[in-house]
């Protein structure tokens, strides 16, 4: 049963990694996905546009719409919402996925990279959230899925990159809150978060070699983000799920697949005690 089909799916930083990943299994559905990133392009060093996952979409058997978007800029969303209502009519989903990263502690955080992890992360969750919901409210089971972790208020998540930290549970607390002023409307708003680091080109610039090979495939964080919106947007709302575990409920057992290198310990993601 194809449960995405003809859903109209937007999603931010679609471009490569986690986004493009939960593109192309929605693509399988033969849904409508619209590829709004900042890349259009070839960049020098990382793989992917706007474009070329579009045609991944197509050739998977979904329709695609490729948008520049810089999700900083509050002119470009409400531009990118309006092409979206004027392609296809509605939109049904919307994964705030597109992110910023930079692991420092407060005095070796340029100023500029807080502002940037903020307005890529908490500020955008919010802003495209705010110019969709007038057109989730008229699907029948809509939802906005979060890129970001359980709010965990241990010490221990925020002295070494507070910056960091503070912007990506500034997503997580739009999700608390979006999840029970949305409720009587029946948008379900969830956060989903990896258990283990995902072998993004954000892991490997950020972290070493090492924790990159002990990751796992952008495919499991695609697996659980269909799941959850694939649900029942009136009764599964308010969640911070972590892949693993909600797949686990849903009945995989074989989580082999998703390793990048099977038999090798994984590293374990950040926010997860």
């Amino acid at each position: 049963m194809k449960k995405l089909k003809d859903r109209v799916i937007f999603i931010t930083g679609a471009s490569r990694g986690i986004g493009r990943e939960i593109a192309l299994r929605c693509a399988k559905d033969g849904a409508n996905i619209v590829v709004a990133s900042k890349t259009d392009k070839p960049h020098p060093v990382l793989e992917g546009t706007i474009h070329t996952v579009a045609s991944e979409i197509e050739e998977f058997g979904g329709a695609a719409l490729p948008l520049v978007l810089d999700v900083r800029d509050e002119a470009m969303v409400n531009a990118c919402v309006a092409k979206t209502i004027e392609k296809f009519g509605k939109i049904d989903i919307l994964i705030n996925n597109a992110s910023a990263i930079f692991l420092a502690p407060t005095l070796d955080t340029p100023i500029k990279r807080l502002d940037l992890m903020f307005a890529v992360n908490a500020r955008a969750t919010f802003m495209c959230s705010q110019a969709c919901i007038p057109h989730l409210k008229k699907s029948d089971n809509p939802h906005i899925l979060n890129l970001s972790p359980p709010l965990n208020m241990q010490a221990k998540w925020f002295k070494d990159h507070l910056a960091y930290t503070m912007s990506k549970y500034g997503m997580s607390m739009c999700t608390l809150g979006m999840a029970e002023e949305l409720r009587s409307s029946g948008i379900a708003v969830n956060s989903l978060w990896p258990k283990t680091t995902i072998a993004t080109a954000a892991i490997a610039v950020h972290f070493p070699q090492a924790i990159f090979q002990a990751s796992r495939k952008p495919s499991i964080m695609a697996d659980a983000a269909y799941e959850v919106i694939t649900s029942d947007s009136r009764k599964v709302t308010g969640n911070f799920f972590v892949d693993e575990e909600l797949l686990q409920s849903r009945g995989v057992n074989d989580f082999n697949q998703y390793a990048l290198n099977p038999g090798v310990p994984l590293f374990a993601d950040l926010f997860l005690n």
